[in-house]
């Protein structure tokens, strides 16, 4: 992972205003948060902070590639990320009472004392939630799908095999249908 300074941003040196930090996520960042459903990340993060008095309005434009399993075969396929993100971060006296309180996720709160915002984390959540959630692998220009056939193939046998199964199951109960009408 990168230097953990790197994900901070000195906002008491900022004017008022807008200021523009960018960012570069790759598989190296997300070690430190565990297991991922995803791999080959190229995410780049365009971060739009614009500093008022008390409150900064921060915006996280998502926007690169990551490789995910598909739903139905298994297949390696490869997914666009993209998506932004709005935060609120207020300065307040009491940041862990607000921050409590707050019903709001997009509403964060800060002590007035505070000259660094860490944004790793936020960094982390904004990316995995860029990750589309259904992930198949699509079809050819002729409309074929382009999963993995053996896979398919099996998928349809073990499918065919459990509903007989299924019905094997349940057909000794037919003869006590007729006991509950005498």
């Amino acid at each position: 992972m990168a230097n953990r300074r790197d994900f901070d941003i000195a906002f008491v040196g900022l004017k008022p205003g807008i200021h523009v930090f960018e960012y570069r996520l790759e598989d190296q960042f997300f070690l430190n948060y565990g297991n991922q459903d995803f791999s080959n990340c190229i995410a780049n993060i365009k971060l739009h902070l614009d500093k008022h008095a008390g409150f900064m309005q921060l915006k996280f434009d998502i926007d690169g590639t990551v490789n995910v399993n598909c739903d139905r075969c298994g297949n390696t396929i490869q997914q666009q990320l993209w998506d932004e993100f709005n935060i609120i971060v207020k300065m307040t006296d009491e940041p862990e009472i607000m921050n409590e309180q707050e019903e709001d996720p997009d509403i964060y709160y800060i002590s007035r004392g505070e000259s660094h915002i860490h944004i790793s984390d936020w960094l982390y959540e904004f990316v995995s939630l860029s990750v589309p959630m259904q992930n198949i692998c699509g079809n050819d220009e002729n409309g074929k799908s382009l999963c993995n056939q053996e896979v398919i193939t099996k998928l349809e046998q073990m499918q065919a095999k459990n509903i007989n199964a299924e019905n094997q199951m349940w057909k000794g109960l037919e003869q006590f249908k007729d006991l509950e009408k005498e």
